[in-house]
């Protein structure tokens, strides 16, 4: 905005400078040597740029040149006289436009932003914000709440499943929360009976011992016996939103978080792009922490990927300048575990134009020798009404078939382990850790720039 503004000669001694100043900026020292070198320039040759005050003789730009002007002994000082007192909502912003230019340290940029942002803006742009990443629309219909059921308490005849449950859980904390399946496949080798009085019940793999189990966990949590942490139904994902009671608390996890997020990409240097698909989400706990440790991207497909995420990952490995794209399938022992690694990598070939040579797809798990070398129980056979079904029994001789699931956590991380090794170059790769504790040794001196440039700052 721009004013109209006159010159006048005003007495020194009429002048304030504004508080303000002092809270966005470094205090004048007028005996500091530049201030000093100032004074004898302004005896010399007086002042040659005018002051600019408010009507009440407030200073918005000149506060050296005022300082110095009262240490080399001046009475009057030229000035520009705005049109408005210092108490009018555009004298804050005006007194920052003055100092545009001017050479700032880190805590006065900062102070100078919060100083110059509307708080009605910034509150607009929040909740446009937030409304676009939370954005739902649904008609509302309240729900009646019918009668009450109570839920059976596990029986003394249950007892002896609990404790193998307990046991099963006990034994893979450190892969906690398992999923229902993953307990499931677990529980299968104790031959434990379901029901104690009852020779004839002894826990199968069938849907309906599947089905006691689910609900032995739903009410063994429900009684506090096991601990909810322990199992995850992660086909169903909740979201919980990143609130705060107030700004200052926000402000402090940030600063206390800043620049401790930075992940070096682990793969830069390797020949070809590399990443892993898994048929199941149930397993995703599993795999998580070791991909994670190579940086390896990774899709869930749930069965046969859809469009979105093949387009995803054609668009990475173009972005990578690789020439050769390898995936890691991890797909269940069964017909359609067979046919969706193929389709994946068909759709690759023909809907996005990758050449069959520039693919290497491998099957990290689950295969025949895996089930040999684990002892996998045999208790499942193919569906005949699966259109993979024919090509499955030609190619593999028989109809037995394997869940991914049937793997320990334990197992199947060494196994992905192992296939990602075998397709790394490992003096690369280990050449890119060196590098990773250089880059945080580095952030580290800048995050001890920030905090002092900060320290000023109050989170109270």
């Amino acid at each position: 905005m721009k004013y109209p503004i006159k010159i006048l000669l005003l007495p020194i001694e009429a002048l304030s400078p504004a508080p303000e100043n002092s809270l966005l900026y470094r205090p004048v020292d007028p005996q500091a040597p530049e201030n000093i070198d100032l004074a004898d320039s302004i005896r010399e040759h007086g002042i040659l740029e005018p002051l600019t005050v408010t009507k009440d003789r407030v200073i918005a730009s000149g506060h050296r040149r005022y300082a110095a002007a009262r240490v080399a002994g001046l009475d009057k000082v030229p000035a520009r006289i705005l049109p408005f007192e210092s108490d009018d909502p555009d004298f804050v912003r005006l007194l920052t436009a003055f100092n545009q230019q001017r050479v700032k340290t880190r805590d006065e940029f900062l102070r100078e932003i919060i100083a110059n942002a509307n708080p009605e803006e910034e509150y607009e742009s929040l909740l446009t914000e937030r409304a676009k990443r939370s954005e739902v629309n649904h008609s509302l219909e309240r729900i009646e709440l019918r009668e009450f059921k109570a839920r059976k308490q596990i029986s003394r005849a249950k007892l002896p499943m609990l404790r193998a449950v307990i046991e099963i859980l006990n034994e893979n904390r450190k892969y906690w929360p398992l999923s229902d399946r993953q307990v499931h496949y677990r529980l299968l080798p104790y031959r434990v009976l379901r029901h104690a009085s009852k020779p004839g019940s002894t826990y199968v793999n069938n849907r309906n011992c599947y089905n006691d189990l689910t609900d032995l966990l739903t009410r063994a949590r429900l009684e506090e016996l096991i601990p909810f942490t322990a199992i995850a139904d992660e086909t169903r994902p909740v979201v919980i939103w990143d609130v705060h009671q107030t700004p200052q608390s926000f402000a402090k996890r940030e600063i206390d978080g800043f620049l401790k997020g930075y992940w070096r990409n682990l793969l830069q240097s390797q020949p070809n792009h590399i990443e892993a698909i898994a048929e199941k989400l149930t397993l995703e706990g599993t795999i998580r922490p070791i991909l994670r440790r190579y940086t390896i991207p990774y899709t869930i497909g749930r069965g046969y990927a859809s469009l979105d995420p093949r387009h995803k990952l054609i668009e990475r490995f173009r972005a990578s300048g690789k020439e050769r794209l390898i995936l890691l399938y991890l797909s269940d022992f069964d017909p359609d575990g067979d046919e969706i690694a193929h389709s994946f990598v068909r759709s690759l070939r023909d809907d996005f134009d990758i050449l069959e040579s520039d693919i290497e797809p491998i099957r990290v798990a689950l295969t025949r020798d895996q089930i040999r070398e684990f002892e996998l129980l045999p208790v499942m056979t193919a569906k005949e009404g699966s259109s993979n079904y024919d090509r499955f029994v030609e190619r593999h001789g028989d109809t037995v078939v394997h869940e991914l699931d049937a793997l320990t956590p334990a197992q199947l991380q060494d196994v992905l382990t192992h296939a990602i090794d075998s397709v790394l170059n490992i003096d690369a790769f280990n050449a890119e850790l060196e590098h990773e504790k250089e880059d945080s040794a580095w952030l580290s001196g800048v995050r001890q720039t920030v905090y002092e440039a900060l320290r000023g700052l109050s989170l109270e």
